[in-house]
């Protein structure tokens, strides 16, 4: 009769230890529906697949400019920080499934003791190898836990990629900067002598005689004025310089740096846009946000969890003597096996609470992934919104260049003569010099627009064209996938 009892614990028990290994059913619930109310389509859109598509470096067609992508690909800070998260996260995962397993230790002890029963006292040596406290997971807590750590490892994992899109568009446009500001720095050089001379040829009729000395001052303001403009853009210059430095995290060579205005960034003809559900796939940040939602659905399943009781499986196996010499000798060997229940009656709602609370994180997600969805289709809305009339402010910025250009060389042309006053010139001057500024600061906005709209599409995941890209399922994907399996 002993040996059947001993038989029929031991199937119980192994039969338990199989069914928790056997990963329940989750309780996390319905994934929620979401309500993004996307456009059906872009404000405007070129034939042909999304130039997120193509790698940055088949996008960018500077050389320096890829160079410096590359140097800050790998020395930048924030993009060290995101990667070293990833590592944090992957570990995290890596406890939560270990959580599913059992944790076996080696234990022993040796307890001298004395009782009435015995003639004097003892001492009992133990060496044994066990399980401690291994949670059956029958209602999916723990399951619904390694969901959640998964989710967020994705997650962690698609904000790094969100970080390098960001980081590539940041650099070039800081590049950018850096090219435009010596621009600027140069036509304001060039203006300060065209204003020297105008003083110096009014100084000369002021000392002739010919003229009084009103012009004069009037040109020695202009040339202050143009000096006070030379020194802010050395100082916009270096300070580009800085931020680039500190994007790209070391100091850049100087063969890599613009030394004047770019006129060209990328080859690219038509910027399309592809299909509005491209951006869903393309945009890493989009990524997080449906991870971050799973990860609150995973969330609720375990708090549904804690509603049932918690049951635990301890078991130790070993040999035991009250001789050191005997210990591991036969007849010493023993062992236990037995499940422990933990179920509180009375918590005062605590548990139905962090349902509750469970259930309003997820409807947080969803808020903030819906949000995302939206903000993409805006951000990619807002920069092909500049992209459909760039061209024509530049063309009717062009001809206001000329125009005033023009105006200048009459005006300078007259007053030589002794038609019109200095006073002409220097209206004329300034319009010109003014035109010549925006011009440079349009042509800055064309090409920062064309970064823009590739950032905003997705592109700058890919080194190359070819390099795949592939974001893992997250765990509501993987659970949805099962079930249709299943059926």
């Amino acid at each position: 009769m002993p040996a059947l009892w001993t038989l029929t614990g031991r199937s119980i028990a192994v039969s338990a230890l199989a069914l928790a290994l056997a990963a329940c059913q989750s309780m996390r619930g319905p994934e929620p529906v979401v309500q993004a109310n996307i456009p059906t389509g872009y404000l405007a859109n070129a034939n042909g697949p999304s130039i997120a598509e193509q790698g940055y470096k088949e996008f960018f067609s500077d050389a320096r400019l890829v160079q410096v992508i590359d140097l800050a690909l790998n020395n930048n800070r924030d993009l060290r920080t995101a990667a070293l998260n990833i590592q944090k996260a992957q570990q995290q995962l890596r406890i939560a499934e270990n959580n599913q397993l059992p944790t076996i230790g080696a234990s022993g002890s040796i307890l001298r003791q004395d009782t009435t029963s015995a003639p004097k006292p003892f001492t009992t040596y133990d060496v044994s190898l066990g399980v401690t406290a291994y949670e059956l997971d029958f209602w999916g807590r723990v399951r619904s836990l390694k969901d959640s750590a998964l989710d967020d490892y994705l997650a962690t994992a698609s904000a790094r990629d969100s970080t390098q899109i960001s980081l590539i568009g940041q650099v070039s446009q800081a590049w950018l900067n850096y090219a435009f500001a010596n621009a600027q720095l140069k036509l304001a050089q060039q203006t300060l002598v065209a204003q020297e001379n105008s003083y110096k040829l009014n100084k000369k009729r002021f000392d002739v005689g010919i003229d009084s000395e009103l012009p004069v001052r009037q040109a020695q303001i202009s040339v202050e004025t143009a000096r006070n403009d030379v020194a802010n853009f050395k100082t916009q210059v270096e300070q580009a310089k800085n931020l680039l430095n500190l994007l790209v995290g070391q100091s850049i060579p100087e063969n890599l740096l613009p030394q004047q205005a770019v006129i060209q960034i990328t080859n690219n003809q038509a910027f399309s846009t592809g299909i509005p559900s491209d951006l869903l796939y393309n945009r890493p940040d989009i990524r997080t946000a449906e991870y971050q939602l799973s990860a609150a659905g995973a969330n609720i399943g375990a708090a549904r969890a804690r509603l049932f009781p918690t049951i635990s499986l301890t078991g130790r196996a070993g040999s035991a003597s009250t001789d050191l010499s005997d210990l591991f000798k036969s007849g010493s060997f023993v062992w236990s096996l037995g499940p422990s229940l933990d179920l509180p009656i009375f918590d005062w709602g605590t548990r139905k609470a962090n349902i509750k609370i469970s259930e309003t994180d997820q409807e947080i997600a969803l808020s903030n992934y819906e949000k995302s969805i939206q903000s993409a289709f805006r951000e990619v809305n807002d920069a092909l919104a500049t992209r459909m009339h760039i061209g024509e402010r530049l063309t009717a910025q062009k001809r206001l260049v000329q125009a005033t250009n023009t105006s200048y060389k009459l005006s300078d042309a007259r007053f030589k003569s002794g038609i019109d006053s200095f006073l002409t010139v220097l209206d004329a001057q300034r319009s010109s010099y003014t035109a010549e500024q925006n011009l440079l600061l349009l042509q800055q906005a064309d090409l920062n627009n064309q970064i823009e709209l590739y950032k905003t599409l997705g592109g700058g995941l890919k080194t190359n064209s070819s390099d795949p890209v592939q974001y893992p399922a997250s765990s509501s994907q993987q659970k949805y996938h099962k079930e249709d399996v299943v059926k």
